[in-house]
């Protein structure tokens, strides 16, 4: 399988899919189109961008955070990711580690996600996993659910 580290940065099917608003061309297997929407995700939460986060996501898009915050709603996990950004600067990565085809129209994406604490701030290196839960629709791929955690034993924050 080919890994690739995405700087708030992001396996396995053969599916194609077609163009679409979440960064798939034509002829780009399920795997490749999954890991494209995860590096679009981290770019625009990097960027701090609402109009770039908010169309990757389903309306009933759903967050669990590390610290047990759940955020229910596109709207909510919009707000709620520009806000933990800005009252926790850091340079976030995810490496995916594998995409897992569900179903059809339903792919799971499981990676390591790092906060890189930013010299200026008071705050420490993360390292986390996150599970991204996609689903395939009209317009492409999008992330319909996402559950950050913490290895067993790490203190949370």
């Amino acid at each position: 399988m080919n890994r690739r580290h995405f700087v708030f940065a992001a396996g396995a099917s053969s599916t194609t899919v077609a163009v679409t608003v979440a960064g798939q061309t034509a002829g780009e297997d399920v795997d490749a189109a999954v890991r494209r929407v995860v590096e679009r995700y981290v770019e625009a939460r990097e960027a701090r961008d609402a109009g770039s986060i908010e169309p990757l996501f389903t309306a009933d898009a759903d967050q669990l955070v590390s610290d047990g915050t759940w955020r229910r709603s596109r709207d909510q996990l919009v707000q709620g990711m520009l806000e933990s950004s800005r009252k926790n600067p850091a340079q976030r990565s995810i490496d995916v580690e594998s995409v897992r085809l569900l179903a059809d129209d339903v792919a799971l994406a499981d990676g390591r996600y790092v906060h890189k604490a930013q010299p200026e701030s008071e705050g420490q290196n993360r390292q986390m996993w996150t599970s991204i839960t996609l689903k395939r629709g009209p317009d492409g791929w999008r992330i319909a659910a996402i559950r950050n955690m913490l290895p067993a034993g790490a203190p949370a924050r």
